[in-house]
């Protein structure tokens, strides 16, 4: 039986307390790359709300994903996965698609790498969200993906800030709602 392992490059570097190995997958840089449509209400997904007010604002929530850059490589954390956790993994990361990276990755040998792409449907939001003026990022996102660079030392985080291209979309005060199935 094979074993699985997940690269996280963004928020998965700090689930699990940031348990993994370092690894780099080159030829990639993190953008912001997909959104959620917070208009749409999604059973068993997630909703976010503005903090000053508890509203729900119209807007597509970004969110850390890669692109292809030949100079570039984006650093982040290996875990071995279960079939369990993999398949959990593939409900939450509903921007994604899972792909194998086996062959590309550096930090990793023997096993099956995976790692979360943004999915075709993910990259239009965004893009929609872009044309429309209403594609923002949640101050709570972002801290938590720094966070786990920051944990990880001034080296990695110093690697994820070469490696990463995000600016250009307004930081928004939201907090996440996770909704009922």
């Amino acid at each position: 039986m094979s074993v699985d392992y997940v690269f996280g490059y963004g928020s998965l570097v700090l689930d699990d307390g940031g348990r993994g190995t370092l690894a780099r997958l080159p030829g990639y840089r993190r953008v912001w790359g997909v959104a959620t449509d917070n208009v749409r209400a999604v059973p068993g997904y997630k909703m976010y709300l503005r903090r000053s007010d508890g509203s729900r604002p119209p807007v597509y929530v970004a969110f850390v994903a890669l692109e292809p850059h030949p100079r570039a490589a984006v650093n982040g954390l290996i875990r071995q996965v279960s079939s369990r956790e993999l398949r959990d993994l593939d409900g939450r990361e509903r921007n994604y698609d899972r792909v194998e990276v086996t062959e590309e990755i550096e930090g990793c040998e023997g096993g099956r790498v995976w790692t979360y792409r943004g999915s075709p449907e993910g990259r239009q939001r965004l893009d929609r969200g872009r044309a429309e003026g209403a594609a923002v990022v949640s101050r709570d996102y972002l801290e938590k993906v720094l966070a786990g660079f920051d944990r990880l030392g001034i080296d990695e985080r110093k690697a994820f800030d070469d490696s990463s291209m995000l600016n250009g979309l307004p930081v928004w005060d939201l907090e996440r709602v996770d909704l009922p199935a």
